[in-house]
């Protein structure tokens, strides 16, 4: 399938390591330009040296203004066609073990730069009449996870906020979805692991093959799995999609609805 992605220009975020990188790298892939912004410029350079002339880096956090207003003056003067919102997640805990300061910190962290970027990219996209906006969040919006609250909660409330604009722009030729994955072989699952290896007293390689035994397809998902995924959603392809959640989980979620 030709996703027409030839010279189309993304952003992505966290792009250095993990789900990011498979997105952005797929995208390069099938002819897109990429804006790649992450912590780690110099992993990002390494990373994605073979396609230099394809990408701009940025290097910087996304909690922080100055690194969301160096990516709004880079996309507001030339066509751009749709984002990638994604970066790690918040600590592990249960309820009680979280403090009111977590909960600001996971705030930043999770939900309010993502809600700053899609607020001031969102307009550029109306006025050329296309774009993609694409969340990658987690399926505990579906199904909450243990000693996942802060995750849990923050999540739901960007699906809530992505419903919403969805709805809004759904007549502008702009899309807005979210993706739900569940566990998949990166580098942000071995704090879950971590957890659950801590809190059950078993060996890390344990803690995973616990959990690989609880998916239904017996195996944690792919990076470049759920970047194909991601990618057509981002394509003109997908252009009859907008307000959805879609798992990719390999059966985990078990409602009828997941």
């Amino acid at each position: 399938m030709d996703l027409r992605l030839t010279n189309q220009r993304f952003l992505v975020c966290g792009a250095s390591s993990g789900l990011g990188e498979a997105v952005a790298r797929m995208l390069l892939n099938e002819g897109a330009r990429v804006v790649l912004v992450a912590r780690r410029g110099e992993l990002l350079r390494e990373k994605f040296a073979d396609f230099m002339q394809s990408v701009e880096l940025m290097e910087g956090t996304l909690t922080s203004e100055e690194t969301r207003n160096r990516i709004f003056q880079s996309l507001e003067n030339q066509d751009f066609h749709g984002i990638f919102l994604n970066a790690g997640g918040p600590p592990t805990g249960t309820p009680l073990q979280t403090t009111l300061a977590d909960w600001d910190e996971a705030w930043q962290l999770v939900m309010r730069w993502k809600i700053d970027l899609s607020l001031r990219l969102a307009p550029f996209l109306v006025k050329n009449g296309y774009g993609r906006i694409l969340f990658l969040e987690s399926q505990s919006v579906k199904q909450p996870l243990p000693a996942l609250t802060l995750s849990n909660a923050f999540r739901a409330g960007v699906v809530g906020f992505a419903k919403s604009l969805a709805l809004e722009l759904a007549s502008s030729g702009v899309t807005v979805n979210v993706l739900a994955p569940g566990s998949h072989d990166t580098p942000a699952i071995e704090r879950v692991i971590k957890n659950k290896s801590i809190t059950e007293n078993l060996s890390f390689e344990s803690a995973k093959k616990a959990m690989e035994r609880n998916i239904p397809m017996g195996r944690m998902g792919k990076a470049e799995e759920l970047a194909s995924l991601a990618v057509y959603l981002l394509s003109p392809q997908s252009s009859f999609i907008t307000g959805q959640t879609i798992s990719h989980d390999g059966g985990s979620i078990a409602g009828i609805f997941g």
